[in-house]
């Protein structure tokens, strides 16, 4: 049976001003950053539905119904500020139900929830995501830091599993694709640590794993795509097997 699968996030706006002598123009481009992830699931028995970050603001569910529609929610390189701040609060001063809230009680009840690492996305570029200490951060594996959390490895990192047997990594090649980043977090007591960067790198989490309530979640704390993911990862065959096993973890009933 088809799996619905909301990916949350992944997509910006950039504006630029062109210079030619002594005349200047603008151009504003729309980017999108899950096309990998979009592409190797196709075929699967997942459908994953992308909500592009400026549409999140509005779109997102304010009801727990509405989240309930959804069997697996990712939530990627998109802060807290857009789930906090719908018109309603934001321009007119009314009140709106907490979508954070919302979340933590969804897992609680068995929803399963993943975040991907990446500028807004946990605590974030000059801790702007602000996830830590929010209702979000209490239902994933690892805790976020109250600062500018990312780690930039121009030179890569290779992954270091910590635990082969786990489901996670199933039928997945030994050798991986170096990243070029990640988010800092902290474990917290009892997750599922599976990968982290190599010791001489910090040896930071990298996938992790852990349960709340009747829930589950995973945190990958690299990207799903450029520019820490580099292409040759994205194209690599044990990519979509990663989501693959994410996700079939996810929906595990033991």
């Amino acid at each position: 049976m088809t799996k619905k699968v909301l990916l949350v996030g992944e997509s910006w706006v950039s504006s630029s001003t062109h210079f030619k002598g002594f005349d200047q123009f603008g151009s504003v481009t729309f980017h999108k950053g899950c096309k990998p992830l979009l592409d190797a699931m196709k075929g699967t028995d997942y459908e994953v539905t992308h909500m592009p970050a400026h549409e999140a603001q509005e779109d997102f569910p304010f009801t727990i119904e509405g989240i309930r529609e959804w069997d697996i929610i990712i939530i990627s390189d998109i802060g807290s500020s857009t789930f906090l701040l719908p018109q309603k609060v934001w321009i007119h001063s009314q009140t709106a139900p907490n979508r954070l809230r919302l979340l933590k009680d969804w897992v609680e009840e068995g929803g399963k929830l993943i975040m991907a690492g990446g500028y807004f996305s946990f605590q974030g570029i000059d801790g702007k995501a602000r996830w830590r200490n929010t209702a979000v951060e209490e239902v994933l594996p690892v805790k976020c830091h109250p600062w500018d959390d990312r780690i930039e490895i121009p030179e890569g990192a290779q992954a270091h599993i910590t635990d082969a047997s786990h489901p996670l990594v199933k039928d997945m090649p030994n050798a991986w694709p170096p990243v070029l980043g990640v988010n800092e977090v902290v474990l917290k007591e009892g997750a599922e640590l599976v990968a982290t960067l190599p010791a001489d790198q910090g040896g930071h989490p990298l996938l992790a794993a852990g349960k709340f309530g009747k829930g589950r979640s995973v945190v990958w704390t690299s990207d799903m795509s450029p520019h820490w993911l580099s292409p040759e990862f994205c194209a690599w065959e044990g990519y979509k097997q990663l989501w693959l096993n994410m996700f079939a973890w996810l929906e595990a009933n033991d």
